[in-house]
């Protein structure tokens, strides 16, 4: 069970080991997280946790990240959607970041540099100013 005063943070990515750690940094660092492994499971853990902030891997198998940022913003419009890629240049990068992502965090990157794009996220956050003051 998730304590009421910590941010949630979702983490759709399809890489296990990927997943994993940057779930264990996330906790480190004293959030709740939510892991999904694909598309289909963000959208519905979106749904159904309402999450603080999400991040969302872009290349996924079944509904892919950008699928996914569209399924999402149908119901939360608010929700900061940071992406995650290993290709920043790509076409489905762009895309998801016209679509109005918080942000782009490269598989390449430190986690402290996600940390930074998270940190960012939740202050621009009308919902969260309250909780993180």
């Amino acid at each position: 069970m998730m304590a009421e005063n910590k941010i949630t943070v979702l983490v759709a990515e399809d890489e296990t080991d990927f997943r994993t750690i940057m779930t264990f940094w996330l906790e480190s660092k004293g959030y709740a997280v939510i892991p999904a492994s694909d598309g289909r499971m963000a959208v519905e853990l979106a749904k159904e946790k309402n999450p603080d902030v999400v991040f969302l891997d872009l290349n996924m198998p079944g509904m892919d990240g950008v699928e996914a940022f569209k399924s999402i913003r149908k119901f939360n419009i608010d929700v900061p959607i940071i992406i995650i890629s290993a290709h920043l240049g790509t076409p489905r990068a762009k895309e998801a970041m016209s679509l109005g992502a918080s942000g782009v965090f490269s598989k390449e990157d430190d986690f402290e540099k996600g940390f930074s794009l998270l940190e960012i996220a939740l202050r621009g956050n009308k919902k969260l100013k309250e909780r993180t003051k």
